[in-house]
Parts: structure tokens; C-alpha cells; sequence
């Protein structure tokens, strides 16, 4: 009894030296990039998410809480912020270099269902019209499919009217039973 206490004692002394170091590492008071970040920066923030995720985990066998469990969170939004940066760095160059927006060329076409989607192109080692795999593709919709796609449409036209009235149904309710706050509004209106 005495030595499980012991040993206990000692797994939470050394979580608690690991969390000083963890601190020590991560300042809280400032973000993990600055702008001028420096290439390596995402492998940093990789190894400080790994560290934690360990942390997290040692914490969790021993039955303790994650200190300070803010810091994975900052770690994760450093982490989205930076791919941001970058993909909007990718996009604005390969517009100047190619003048196309997006990182894989394509169009807009019919499937076989009369949907509209994007079709992305790639390239092939020999010629469209010699090509038995791409011209398996159907990029278009048979006569008889135009009465389905009417449907779905007005399907989507129905959800969306439903979901309209419904609102108004609600803003109604709540006006009725808070009148003093609709007054409220329309007095700030004028």
C-alpha cells in the first residue's frame, strides 16, 4: 500500500516537472507565429502538439487533469492559421503565374444524373479521342433525366420554403410572447 502510494507520488511529481518544462516552452501571453514565421515553424508547432497530445495522455492513465488543456487549443488554431497562410500564399501565386484560380484545372459539366459538377482535368499519355476510359464518361444528361433534375429542384425549392416559413412561424411566436422586446426593437429602428 505504502509503495503504490509512493510511486504515485513520484508519477505525479514527474508530470508535474514535465508541465514546468511544457510552460517554460510555450509562453502563454504570445502566439505561437508571428508573420514572418519561418519555414520550420510547422514542424515546431508539430512537435509542440505531439508533446501535448503525450501530456494529455500520461495525464489520462494517471487519472489526473491536463494542465493548462488551453495550450493544445492554441496549438491547433497556430496550426490552421499558418496552413491559411500558406494556401492563400500558393493561391495568389499561382494566379500570377497561371491565371488560374483554383490548383487543378477543371469545368463545370452534367453528370449523367443532370447534376452540375466540377469536373477536374488531368493529363493523359494519349489523346482524348483514343482514350477508352475517358470517353466511358458521360458529361451529359439523357432527355429523360430533365423531368428528375425538375424534381429535385423543386424539392430543394419546397425545403427551403419550409424552412422560411418556419422561421417567420418562430419570429411570430416570440413577438407574441415578447412584445415588450419587439417594441424595444422598433424603437431602435427609427
Amino acid at each position: 500500500m505504502r509503495f503504490a502510494y509512493l510511486c504515485g507520488k513520484m508519477a505525479a511529481a514527474n508530470l508535474a516537472v514535465l508541465c514546468r518544462r511544457v510552460s517554460a516552452a510555450l509562453k502563454a501571453s504570445r502566439p505561437l507565429i508571428s508573420p514572418q514565421a519561418p519555414a520550420s515553424t510547422r514542424y515546431v508547432l508539430l512537435k509542440e502538439r505531439n508533446m501535448l497530445l503525450t501530456l494529455e495522455q500520461e495525464a489520462k492513465r494517471q487519472r489526473l487533469p491536463m494542465p493548462s488543456p488551453e495550450r493544445l487549443e492554441k496549438v491547433v488554431d497556430s496550426m490552421d492559421a499558418l496552413d491559411k497562410v500558406v494556401q492563400e500564399r500558393e493561391d495568389a501565386l499561382r494566379l500570377l503565374q497561371t491565371g488560374q484560380e483554383k490548383a487543378r484545372p477543371g469545368a463545370w459539366r452534367r453528370d449523367i444524373f443532370g447534376r452540375i459538377i466540377w469536373h477536374k482535368f488531368k493529363q493523359w499519355p494519349i489523346p482524348w479521342y483514343l482514350n477508352k476510359r475517358y470517353n466511358r464518361k458521360r458529361f451529359f444528361a439523357m432527355p429523360y433525366v430533365e423531368r428528375f433534375v425538375r424534381l429535385r429542384t423543386e424539392k430543394q425549392a419546397r425545403i427551403k420554403a419550409r424552412k422560411r416559413s418556419l422561421a417567420s412561424k418562430k419570429e411570430k411566436f416570440l413577438r407574441e410572447k415578447f412584445p415588450h422586446l419587439s417594441e424595444a426593437q422598433k424603437s431602435s429602428l427609427v
